[in-house]
């Protein structure tokens, strides 16, 4: 330990609004911008005090620097966990400098005032996200920097505080005005809550394992500003969560197109959850319009499972959102490209791809690199008037191994396939929801009405005009398997599916009236399936 620096008998100052920079105080995990920082302020004259590995940093390129052993007159100690908590540090950033009582009290302890404070926090969320271990975790909960931040903001008025490496450049210059400092100080706090949020997460969630735990804390950073919201009237932004969190439309490139909309994240995500959920399935299109799909389709290529999905509901599907689950390849974008697509989302394309889409100009393209895992854990959250709705994110999903046959009966295997393929769609249909479906092609699908009957109609409807429309033999709901999200409290919503031609159901089961639903599905010879889950989507 060097010897002690002796403070200068400190004056009352009035607040101005611009401070110049006298000392500065550095301690940095992420070294970024520090030495080029470091130069700029002593060639301003100011006193540099750092500690631990910052000061070697800064000494190693040259410039003199004084340990904060030598500010405080203690060592640092306890492999570092103690270091700036102490009141040569904190008396020197929290000092009121016009405050005539804080300045003796200065001038008594030998306290000198610190103008800046250059801070990042300790890695703990990167150490989190790279699998370390408790004991890792724990050492990388950062003590001495949050205090120094928190206290450095508080007394902004007279110190600056930086957290951000992009900030460094508006104090090199050796002074900082009143409207840096308050905009300092609010990315400090907001910097300290996400930093504390990230830890009480992870003690929660990792270390306790609870699911809701008593308090939740969330935080997110705005990646973006967007247009407008919903509607014009509303505003909007996009936030990107602090922290772990899965890949998606959120964090998907941008290839090419205007920019993204309210609308459009929510609809491209919809599809693309849809589409996830066919992950390790052969060549899967979605198509989405206001976050309800109109069309899907699996098949033995991309472009084949487009033109199905299209056939579908060719109306809705105009200034859709597309998703797929392989790269996407130049005959599929020339299909695409057939009519008004408002966003492609896609793992990848290929270079035929993009040239297509690149006469497209207003059409976004959205490359995931990859689709998350439908089944992966995690909480929604819904604002209501005072409060939030809280709950696990709907990852169910069924099996064959998990369906129990209920009518006389026997559904045959193409059935079961395509009962499943009609489950898996109808979990991201808006309810009440009815899904029709038939050779890994939905035939129809009936969306967020009050009554199940309405939407099976409705399905039913759609199936029929795209017959019309595209000249098939038969309405593809003829000898197809029908989804329900819930489970039909009364046969009549059966019997209408019963009229489109289905023969195969599948629904959860459950109701009061199963019995009658299930008599009425033996009397019109259908194989009827009970899932046990549910699958809601308000």
């Amino acid at each position: 330990m060097g010897a002690r620096i002796k403070a200068p008998q400190e004056k009352a100052r009035p607040m101005t609004d611009i401070v110049p920079i006298r000392r500065a105080l550095l301690s940095v995990s992420d070294k970024t911008g520090l030495v080029d920082l470091g130069k700029s302020l002593a060639e301003k004259g100011v006193e540099l005090v750092s500690t631990g590995g910052t000061a070697k940093a800064l000494r190693d390129a040259g410039l003199d620097v004084k340990d904060i052993s030598e500010l405080t007159g203690f060592p640092e100690m306890m492999d570092g966990r103690v270091k700036t908590l102490h009141p040569k540090v904190h008396g020197g950033l929290l000092a009121v400098r016009d405050n005539a009582e804080h300045v003796a009290s200065m001038n008594e302890h030998e306290i000198g005032a610190i103008d800046l404070v250059v801070v990042n926090l300790y890695p703990f969320v990167q150490t989190v996200a790279k699998g370390g271990t408790r004991e890792e975790i724990i050492e990388n909960i950062d003590i001495g920097g949050p205090s120094m931040v928190r206290s450095a903001a508080k007394n902004h008025d007279f110190v600056a505080i930086v957290t951000d490496p992009a900030d460094y450049a508006a104090v090199a210059a050796g002074e900082t005005t009143l409207a840096q400092r308050r905009k300092f100080a609010a990315k400090a706090y907001a910097l300290t809550a996400s930093y504390d949020s990230a830890i009480s997460q992870w003690f929660a969630f990792a270390d306790q394992g609870e699911t809701f735990p008593e308090t939740l804390a969330i935080t997110a950073e705005r990646a973006t500003e967007l247009r407008y919201g919903e509607n014009p009237h509303q505003k909007a932004a996009l936030y990107l969560p602090k922290g772990p969190a899965a890949k998606g439309i959120a964090n998907a490139v941008q290839v090419q197109g205007k920019e993204l909309s309210y609308n459009n994240y929510n609809d491209a995500d919809a599809a693309l959850e849809l589409v996830a959920e066919f992950r390790d399935a052969e060549p899967t299109v979605v198509i989405v319009k206001h976050a309800n799909p109109c069309g899907v389709a699996t098949a033995a290529t991309l472009v084949e499972a487009y033109e199905a999905a299209l056939k579908c509901d060719s109306v809705s599907a105009f200034g859709g959102i597309i998703a797929v689950n392989r790269p996407l390849d130049g005959p599929t974008a020339e299909a695409i490209s057939g009519i008004f697509t408002e966003v492609v989302c896609a793992p990848d394309a290929d270079d035929a791809a993009k040239a297509v889409f690149a006469k497209k100009k207003n059409l976004r393209l959205l490359l995931t690199g990859e689709l998350p895992d439908p089944k992966r854990p995690g909480l929604t959250v819904k604002p209501i008037a005072g409060g939030l709705l809280v709950q696990n994110r709907d990852n169910g999903s069924i099996t064959l191994d998990d369906l129990k046959v209920v009518t006389q009966r026997q559904p045959t295997e193409q059935e079961l396939t395509d009962a499943l393929f009609a489950w898996t769609v109808a979990k991201h249909v808006k309810s009440n929801a009815i899904v029709y479906a038939k050779d890994g092609i939905t035939a129809g699908i009936g969306a967020g009405q009050m009554n199940r009957r309405d939407s099976s109609r409705i399905a039913a409807a759609k199936a029929k005009e795209a017959a019309e429309t595209h000249g098939f033999t038969q309405v593809h709901t003829q000898g197809s398997a029908v989804a329900s999200d819930a489970f039909f409290p009364f046969a009549d919503g059966l019997l209408a599916a019963v009229e489109a031609g289905a023969t195969m159901v599948i629904q959860p089961g459950g109701s009061m009236r199963d019995d009658e639903v299930i008599k009425a599905a033996d009397e019109a010879g259908l194989a009827m399936v009970f899932t046990g889950m549910r699958h809601f989507r308000h």
